[in-house]
Formats: structure tokens, C-alpha cells, sequence
């Protein structure tokens, strides 16, 4: 599977998720942050669920309507953790993410909301 990683997810969870198989970028590597709204977009455009801890994107996706493949959303983890947390989530939910999906997850549950009918 296709993931951006936030700049505010920890880097090394990169590993992780390519040693589980997925392709994986980060935004803290990249010259400049493009914000919120460019992080999402340049993720919709080339295919990738958004991972990050931030809970404003699932703002830009369900109030703003703004285009997406998914988004996990990471809380209450370890930096340490997140990278194995999150390939567990890609694993276990990534048909819903294929669809739109946004995913919460935290260390005693994941939430997952479907994506709206009629997205597109």
C-alpha cells in the first residue's frame, strides 16, 4: 500500500511500514511542508493513505469535503509504536482505506468512519 507519513508522525515508523511491504514517504523529509491542505491533496493525487496524528485532516476530509485515500489517524501512541500500530492497521483495514476510510486508532480501540456515499 501507498502511505505518506505526517511530518508530526515519528520518522522511524517509516521502517516499519516498509518492512511490513508498503511504500512509504514522509513529509519531515521533504524541503518545505506544504500545510495541511497540500499534504492531503499531493496524498490524494498520488494514491496514498495519510497517516498523521493530527486531527485536522479528517476536518479537511468530512466537513471541507476534500479528496482523499484514506487517512489513519494515530493517537495516544508511543513514537516508538507507531510504525507497528499503523502496519496493523493497514493490514487489518486497508480495504476500507482503498475505499475512503478514515481510521482512528489508539491503543485500546480503532474507530473507523466509512467513507460518504457519493464521494468522489
Amino acid at each position: 500500500m501507498k502511505v505518506l507519513l505526517d511530518a508530526c508522525v515519528w520518522g522511524g515508523a517509516a521502517s516499519a511500514l516498509r518492512s511490513a511491504g508498503h511504500d512509504v514517504d514522509w513529509v519531515g523529509g521533504w524541503s518545505a511542508d506544504p500545510g495541511d491542505e497540500g499534504i492531503l491533496a499531493t496524498a490524494s493525487a498520488r494514491g496514498q493513505v495519510l497517516v498523521t496524528l493530527d486531527k485536522d485532516f479528517g476536518e479537511l476530509a468530512v466537513v471541507h469535503r476534500r479528496q482523499h485515500c484514506g487517512i489513519v489517524r494515530l493517537v495516544n501512541l508511543s513514537a516508538r509504536s507507531q510504525g507497528h500500530a499503523c502496519a496493523a492497521v493497514l493490514r487489518r483495514y486497508g480495504e476500507e482505506l482503498a475505499r475512503g476510510a478514515i481510521v482512528t486508532a489508539d491503543p485500546q480501540r480503532v474507530r473507523i468512519r466509512p467513507p460518504e456515499t457519493g464521494r468522489g
